[in-house]
């Protein structure tokens, strides 16, 4: 397919884990949509991605990926260099009585059922966020009246330069949905603390909100999870709703009937379709409420 933008010349540094060219992202992320990486590579450890970064061309464009599962990326690819943490950064070590070091490609289920057994409470709501601890850590990721600057004391990434460094919650400026971590960082790992609790009881919390997640969202479907902020003093699944977008379609994409903040896809929907379908809900919404929808979920790549 080639990125013109870019030149197939460029020497790409020596790794020791994976580098596929033209690697197709589409069955990498929830959407099941979308087009290739330019090259993605899945470093074998944090020296592996530092190498990697410090020798790359400055100008190649680098993008994370973690569960795919808030994104949309668009059906002519993405170019440059795609990295994502495998198996090797799915990894959660109990610190102390209420802290976990988790590596950046952990799912929240994971961190969530290692801080039960660990007796840690407070991170319960980790099992609801379909996603990976560098995600979290870079959108502020949070359900059920939580985030994750609630609980993270201090991450771990590797720039864009290949420098690793050390960055405190207060250095990463959050605010809803929404970090300062620097374009093109990489989290390899982030510290959480949460307080002590009983094992029974966190598995409860975490029951509840597994049953609130399944009775209200599409989660057997393909979809993106939630696709718009809510705007101060609103909830962007009613103000969709008010403007009769429930179950609105456009080529393969629709608004879930469920949950109208969250877009599916039926089947074949390309990225494009996807995309235009929720331009068309702000639209809509903007027309009906005078409320300016953003984006939650992140679109990347050039379209077709």
């Amino acid at each position: 397919m080639g990125h013109p933008r870019l030149t197939a010349s460029i020497a790409l540094p020596a790794v020791r884990g994976t580098l596929k060219a033209d690697a197709s992202l589409a069955p990498l992320v929830w959407f099941k949509a979308g087009g290739a990486a330019q090259w993605l590579f899945e470093p074998k450890d944090p020296d592996d991605l530092s190498d990697f970064l410090r020798n790359l061309d400055p100008s190649v464009p680098l993008m994370a990926l973690g569960l795919g599962s808030n994104l949309i990326v668009r059906d002519g690819g993405v170019p440059g260099v795609v990295v994502r943490l495998g198996k090797p950064f799915a990894t959660v070590e109990r610190l102390d009585a209420t802290t976990l070091v988790c590596g950046g490609g952990a799912s929240g289920i994971l961190v969530s059922s290692t801080a039960r057994d660990a007796s840690i409470s407070g991170l319960e709501f980790l099992r609801s966020i379909p996603g990976t601890v560098g995600g979290f850590v870079r959108m502020n990721g949070g359900a059920y009246g939580r985030e994750t600057c609630d609980i993270l004391i201090e991450c771990d990434v590797v720039l864009r330069s290949g420098e690793r460094v050390t960055l405190s919650n207060a250095d990463l400026g959050y605010t809803y949905r929404h970090s300062t971590l620097p374009e093109g960082a990489v989290v390899v790992s982030a510290t959480f603390r949460g307080h002590p609790g009983e094992p029974a009881a966190i598995q409860a919390e975490m029951d509840r909100i597994a049953a609130a997640r399944e009775e209200s969202q599409p989660l057997r479907s393909k979809t993106g999870g939630s696709t718009f902020k809510n705007p101060d003093g609103h909830k962007a699944w009613a103000l969709v709703d008010e403007a009769g977008c429930r179950g609105l379609q456009l080529g393969g994409a629709q608004v879930s009937e469920k949950h109208t903040n969250f877009l599916l896809n039926t089947g074949d929907a390309t990225s494009a379709d996807i995309e235009a379908l929720g331009e068309e809900v702000r639209r809509r919404v903007k027309a009906k409420s005078g409320v300016e929808l953003e984006w939650e979920i992140q679109r990347v790549g050039v379209a077709k």
